[in-house]
């Protein structure tokens, strides 16, 4: 980031266009991590505003108000007073939506009285004429005192005259406030709040005052005369009722006179999809029928790229072990790195086909549907319609499935949806059912369309969805937490998606899983490698045993080099580990090796099959390098001479791993978002027990 580059913030209310507008200003130059401190996603980007000016824009979490009322929207608050002053922003970009301009502009009004520079976007101007709305631009850049731009993010218009205001307000540097909500409250109470201090606006001390928020450059003195300000907390909360009153009453005033909405002209066909959409019956039928259209569409779709990209890799190795000399290096290549990285790059077409699904749902502005629609039924288990988000969204990744509970306001439902969340099968868990499925389940097709492997993940997702729903009526009705309830959601319009925003979300989605889990098989392939490759004195005189025994001496050399390297895999480090912790996995059909793999991948469940894709390479130990699916295919149960992975191991593993946490990053953001180690510790060991119980009856009863 250089010194020149101007800081805008990039703020607005939820379903605004926020993501849309940032996508065209940034397109891929962004980066996703955290804000300091918390686990809240920044998702960052660069723009070029001219030749010679760039800008560093920072999308910050949707809300309705500076009032924060959640995790997400206080990091809107401290970001606006400057909380950590490298992050404070040198213009604010506002997003409204044309429909909801008066809902939007108290936000927008609030931001003003701050006095930093703003720029008014206001977005989906292409549905003006749709909705019979019309705006006098100019007057309103009037009343407002502010930069006012018509845009339609999904359509790239106006993006040129966004970046050219961003520069025109930073050349400004100073902006008026738009209410100066002193004088129509309490003049005196106001007046002697700000001769606190002359460095702060008026807002910015009332905000201090009311949200107990300070800026790290406020002085001890300062900070004391404030905190005397909340002493009579009943004239705080009087003022704020007032402070709202009057912000929609100029708000009103504004918009009377340059905002205007002809119904008559209005066609809108959004009432009628919404009775279909909602429907009591109906509703839930079709969003069954989108959910069957998806999971079918993650076999089908993605069956030729996965056999493409799985025969390459195989390929791959193969010229590498006939090519490279033989020795340590070769071996860690061929057997380690090559095999850990298919084990990841294989699963990108199925990964990315599920986000295409999610993004496009939520850019339609069917999700809202859903959470509606599933409101009356989330709230006979304990959670809401908000929880929805939370449990859907954990098909993509645990992890911010349980950072989006923030948005339920009752503790209570929000701990609850915490808790069962990762009973939802996230993308981690699908090369595991993926390639169990393939192995276990046959590719045919029933009523001549559907796929027999669809249907059977679908019925693993749902398997997940009902054990959340059951988890939680249990919790709903033993837990003893009181807290408030109460249900508020908004209903966006209805849009076509738009290709770039379903693009850059399956792209950075995608990518995440792939650095996310790459960085970890391939670091844990190199360890597994290691331990499979080194041993104690039997390891290193497994070939002499093979050689002596007389039972083997009729075996021709190939079959002998096999033997050799079955045994040395099984006097290896990661033998003597796995041979630990079989008697205790054996009742659930598993042996050593399949142990290791449990064991590697509680640090992440897709690991499993880059595990095993290790071991059967280091024990194949031959020219001949198969593919993944082929190694765990033709892997043979030495005490029964059948396939190791039968039908009821295969289904023993799948329902193991259905209700396993298996992942410990999941393990450390449940810490984090319940503040303690109570409710993380419970969660995991009450899953273990449930996966291995209900894997051990699964494999008994198959048996």
């Amino acid at each position: 980031m250089s010194k020149n580059d101007i800081k805008v913030a990039l703020i607005g209310n939820p379903n605004t266009g926020k993501t849309s507008l940032f996508n065209q200003l940034t397109g891929l130059n962004q980066k996703v991590g955290n804000y300091p401190g918390v686990t809240v996603d920044k998702k960052e980007g660069t723009s070029k505003l001219s030749a010679t000016q760039n800008a560093i824009i920072t999308d910050l979490p949707g809300t309705y108000s500076i009032n924060p009322t959640s995790l997400d929207e206080s990091i809107v608050l401290k970001t606006l007073l400057k909380k950590d002053i490298k992050e404070s922003p040198d213009v604010i970009l506002v997003v409204a939506d044309v429909e909801n301009l008066k809902r939007n502009l108290l936000l927008f009004s609030q931001i003003k009285d701050l006095e930093i520079p703003t720029v008014l976007a206001i977005n989906m101007v292409d549905q003006m004429h749709r909705k019979g709305i019309s705006i006098d631009l100019s007057l309103l850049k009037k009343e407002l005192n502010t930069e006012v731009i018509l845009i339609s993010a999904r359509k790239s218009e106006g993006i040129d005259e966004i970046k050219e205001a961003i520069i025109r307000c930073h050349i400004a540097a100073k902006a008026s406030p738009l209410c100066g909500i002193d004088h129509k409250i309490d003049p005196d109470y106001f007046h002697k709040l700000k001769e606190i201090s002359p460095n702060y606006s008026l807002y910015e001390l009332w905000l201090m005052v009311t949200q107990s928020n300070f800026p790290e450059t406020i002085t001890k003195e300062e900070k004391e005369k404030l905190l005397s300000f909340k002493q009579d907390t009943s004239k705080l909360k009087k003022y704020q009722h007032k402070e709202t009153i009057y912000r929609y009453q100029e708000i009103n005033k504004i918009l009377k006179k340059t905002y205007i909405v002809d119904k008559t002209k209005a066609t809108d066909l959004r009432g009628r999809l919404d009775k279909i959409f909602t429907h009591r019956i109906f509703g839930y039928v079709l969003f069954s029928l989108i959910l069957l259209v998806i999971f079918q569409s993650i076999f089908d779709l993605a069956s030729v790229p996965m056999d493409l990209i799985d025969g390459t890799f195989a390929q791959i190795a193969d010229f590498a072990k006939s090519n490279l000399p033989k020795g340590v290096l070769t071996d860690l290549l061929t057997e380690g790195i090559i095999p850990g990285i298919g084990g990841v790059i294989i699963f990108i077409p199925q990964i990315a086909i599920l986000f295409l699904f999610i993004a496009i749902l939520e850019e339609t502005g069917y999700m809202s549907r859903v959470v509606f629609l599933m409101d009356k039924i989330m709230r006979r288990f304990g959670m809401n319609g908000k929880s929805v988000i939370p449990l859907i969204s954990g098909t993509a990744c645990a992890i911010p499935a349980i950072m989006a509970t923030r948005t339920i306001s009752s503790w209570k439902e929000r701990l609850i949806t915490i808790l069962v969340t990762p009973f939802t099968t996230c993308s981690a868990r699908l090369p595991v059912y993926a390639i169990l499925i393939a192995l276990i389940i046959p590719d045919i097709k029933i009523f001549g369309f559907l796929n027999l492997q669809g249907l059977v993940l679908l019925l693993l997702y749902a398997l997940g969805f009902a054990s959340a729903i059951i988890a939680a009526y249990i919790l709903h009705k033993t837990l003893k937490v009181e807290s408030k309830s109460f249900f508020v959601v908004e209903m966006p319009n209805y849009k076509l998606p738009s290709i770039k925003n379903v693009f850059f979300e399956v792209v950075e989605k995608t990518k995440a899983f792939v650095f996310g889990a790459g960085k970890i098989i391939l670091a844990l392939s190199i360890v597994l490698w290691f331990l499979a490759s080194n041993g104690g004195s039997s390891y290193k005189n497994a070939q002499k045993t093979v050689v002596e025994n007389a039972a083997y001496q009729h075996l021709n050399e190939d079959e002998i080099q096999q033997k050799i390297a079955s045994l040395k895999l099984e006097n290896s480090y990661i033998g003597m580990l796995g041979k630990t912790i079989e008697p205790v996995i054996r009742p659930l059909g598993y042996d050593w090796k399949i142990g290791i793999a449990l064991i590697t991948s509680f640090a992440a469940r897709e690991v499993f099959v880059g595990t095993l894709a290790t071991i059967y390479s280091v024990e194949a130990d031959d020219e001949n390098t198969s593919t993944i699916k082929e190694k765990m295919a033709s892997e043979i149960n030495p005490d029964t001479g059948e396939k190791r992975f039968n039908f009821p191991v295969g289904m023993s593993l799948m329902i193991f791993y259905a209700f396993a946490m298996q992942c410990m990053a999941t393990f450390a953001i449940v810490k984090r978002e319940t503040k303690g180690w109570k409710w993380p510790l419970i969660q995991l060991f009450g899953l273990a027990f449930l996966a291995y119980i209900s894997s051990f009856l699964t494999y008994q009863i198959l048996s």
